[in-house]
């Protein structure tokens, strides 16, 4: 399976795994998944950190390059984007926006704990449970 991890699940395997699902966690850990992070989590981490909503345990630079290591990174696309901006849905959150166009593009499973991003139509998810 091909998993893209919503944001605050990606900092959940790092940092708290005790908040990640038994499925969860059992799906992050078979081998035969391929595990992927888009831009825009990064993005996000970036910017909580900036605004010291987290606090990373080196420099920026270094964490996102070891915490992104052994993940695939998702491309940034303008089908990604079109999608994103053509959502049959009302969130405006354009974080979750980018993340679910990127699922829906590259047939991706979102991993997330946001019951705004789960059963969207045809983008495949898994709920943190």
């Amino acid at each position: 399976m091909n998993l893209l991890l919503d944001t605050h699940i990606w900092l959940w395997s790092l940092e708290d795994n005790k908040r990640l699902g038994k499925r969860v966690l059992a799906e992050l850990r078979n081998p035969e998944n391929r595990v992927w992070i888009s831009p825009i989590s990064i993005w996000e981490v970036l910017l909580l950190h900036a605004r010291g909503r987290i606090h990373l345990s080196a420099d920026p630079g270094t964490w996102i390059a070891r915490a992104t290591a052994p993940m695939s990174e998702a491309p940034l696309t303008h089908e990604i984007a079109f999608a994103a901006q053509n959502l049959p849905w009302d969130h405006q959150d354009p974080a979750d926006r980018f993340l679910a166009a990127t699922a829906q593009v590259l047939r991706l499973t979102l991993i997330t704990a946001d019951a705004n991003l789960l059963g969207l139509g045809n983008i495949s998810s898994l709920a943190n449970r």
